[in-house]
């Protein structure tokens, strides 16, 4: 499926800014990130069973009321909550807390993903402080259907404090050190998106 540039609303970005770069919130269990040398790096397979930490991060870090929570059931995870715009909120996110990867080269992230056709993002980061570029690639989803989502690196827009950076590098997978996802821009309500996988995608080589 096509990606989207990722376009930022100005109102909420001192909140997206802080609550995506916050300190320390509340962490769940996951599947422990794992790296190999074949051509596609699994990061997650929540069929399996592991020991990897994810985080939530929602608006409430400045006042917002959204809610949101990651587990495990039935072999996929489940991110689901309820996003609320009162009180200048409107966003909420679960991400894994920083770990260096040693993930080979790759041309982008396969993500097997179910959802409730809202739009989500994608999120990725090469710091280990969550005070660098936030890289971030928005994807829709279909009302109660599975699907193989292709997001190419060179689509992944580079942000920081809630703004758009320009000249910024492309984002590199093998200084890869948290993944995670995110919903906002407007979209109130109850959500629910379950990940069966997050996978990396092999470079393909040219033809010469």
């Amino acid at each position: 499926m096509a990606t989207q540039p990722l376009s930022l609303n100005l109102r909420h970005a001192a909140l997206l800014a802080l609550a995506l770069g916050a300190g320390s919130l509340p962490t769940l269990t996951g599947q422990a990130m794992k790296t190999n040398s074949s051509p596609e790096t699994i990061l997650f397979d929540f069929a399996q069973t592991t020991n990897a930490t994810w985080q939530i991060v929602n608006d409430d870090v400045m006042g917002g009321v959204s809610t949101s929570s990651f587990r495990i059931t039935n072999g996929v995870a489940v991110f689901r909550g309820e996003v609320s715009l009162e009180n200048n909120g409107g966003f909420a996110s679960a991400r894994t807390l920083p770990t260096p990867l040693e993930v080979s080269a790759a041309s982008g992230f396969v993500l097997r993903v179910r959802g409730d056709g809202q739009r989500y993002k994608f999120t990725a980061r090469m710091d280990s402080s969550f005070d660098g570029p936030l890289y971030q690639n928005a994807f829709a989803t279909k009302r109660g259907e599975w699907q193989e989502l292709h997001l190419r690196l060179e689509d992944f827009v580079p942000t920081f404090r809630g703004r758009v950076l320009s000249g910024e590098a492309l984002l590199d997978v093998r200084k890869l050190t948290s993944v995670g996802f995110l919903i906002s821009d407007q979209q109130s309500g109850a959500f629910q998106l379950e990940i069966a996988r997050i996978t990396t995608s092999p470079v393909v080589p040219s033809k010469s």
